[in-house]
């Protein structure tokens, strides 16, 4: 059996990663060792970790790096970090792994990867070779890159990106984006009954909000928020369904001001975690997602919604044609949101096809993954594009 350990920090992330964990779990060659830090083991965030015990998956080991889980939504990512590879470090001598597998690009997964590498276990990738410029995660992805051995990337042009990188082409798998597999294989709720399990009221019209801190932005989320409040204001018939903000420096500054704005505003709803069945019922029932998460380039797609993308986050990502790209002012935000629910942009939602792929991603790394040999991949050489 080959021991791959897998790591989740947030709960969007074990959203994506769930259907390849099953798959472990099945597999006759591979043994899964599921390794939690970050949001879920914190309360400020809806202590997800009760999320991966209902979905019935074993917790091998528990790495906290937050110094205070229960009353504050502020995050020092330096501490953070340093806890993380001290944590990891210790996991690791005592679990040994074959493999680390990781996905994406946040801090959490920075530090497991920084304590994998001078641990020599060798590191699989998913989700490498994107760009997002609007946040620190963009250098942390391409630094991860660097560290791994094995990448699985959700399409060519970053499968390219992560060669130009100098990692080995034999290596870079093009197998989709992994989030596509979760929406056909969840049970969806129906409109009534969700109502009555969060509770929230939908209103003629619906929208879903997710908005994260901006980490290198002039204007601070703080400012850029503000917009975005101002501009759902004033719409009329509309619920509006705030989500939860990674936990990144200046989440706190967006959890306030969510706060401030649902005591106001009785078509608002606030929720730590939705959980993935009742995210993705409410994708379905959501005329779209505002803000500027992954979630509404990758996976809101599928669901044939619009998606208003504020703000520089995001750029660099491919996107389908129901994602709206605007600035983070109350007018260009407005703009969008009329645009959205224009005769023309609804028909067109209909055609939209999903560059991320249809859900094969965690078949395909599966059998990479039992197929590889892990031994001998250590010492990297450099691939040279001349």
């Amino acid at each position: 059996m080959k021991k791959i350990l897998v790591v989740s920090g947030t709960r969007a992330e074990f959203g994506l990663l769930k259907p390849l964990l099953r798959k472990i779990v099945n597999s006759k060659i591979l043994d899964l060792q599921l390794v939690i830090t970050g949001t879920h083991l914190s309360q400020a965030y809806g202590m997800t970790k009760s999320e991966i015990i209902q979905s019935g998956f074993s917790i091998s080991r528990e790495v906290k790096i937050f110094e205070d889980s229960s009353d504050s939504a502020s995050v020092n990512v330096s501490k953070a970090i340093s806890k993380g590879v001290d944590g990891f470090d210790r996991v690791y001598d005592e679990l040994k792994p074959d493999l680390l597998l990781i996905l994406g690009d946040r801090y959490e997964i920075f530090s497991a990867a920084i304590a994998a590498m001078v641990s020599n276990i060798p590191i699989a990738h998913i989700h490498g070779g994107e760009s997002t410029e609007g946040v620190i995660d963009e250098a942390i992805r391409h630094s991860i890159t660097k560290m791994s051995h094995i990448h699985f990337v959700a399409m060519e042009k970053y499968r390219n990106r992560v060669i130009q990188l100098g990692e080995n082409p034999n290596l870079v798998f093009c197998v989709g984006g992994l989030g596509i597999d979760s929406i056909g294989e969840v049970q969806t709720i129906e409109k009534v009954e969700l109502e009555k399990k969060l509770p929230v009221r939908f209103s003629k019209r619906n929208l879903l909000i997710t908005f994260h801190p901006v980490t290198l932005e002039q204007r601070t989320e703080k400012e850029q928020f503000s917009e975005l409040l101002s501009a759902l204001s004033k719409l009329e018939d509309t619920s509006l369904i705030f989500t939860m903000p990674n936990a990144e420096s200046g989440s706190e500054n967006i959890v306030n001001q969510i706060l401030s704005f649902c005591q106001k505003h009785a078509n608002a709803f606030f929720f730590k975690s939705l959980g993935q069945i009742n995210y993705f019922s409410c994708l379905k029932v959501v005329d779209a997602v505002v803000g500027n998460s992954s979630s509404g380039i990758i996976e809101v797609p599928s669901f044939y919604k619009g998606t208003i993308n504020i703000g520089n986050r995001q750029r660099g990502r491919e996107r389908a044609k129901s994602v709206v790209d605007c600035l983070p002012n109350e007018n260009d935000i407005s703009k969008a949101i009329e645009l959205i629910y224009s005769k023309d942009f609804q028909e067109k939602l209909l055609k939209i096809e999903n560059p991320y792929g249809s859900g094969e991603s965690s078949s395909k790394i599966i059998e990479i993954l039992e197929q590889l040999s892990f031994k001998g991949m250590l010492k990297k050489k450099f691939y040279d594009l001349g």
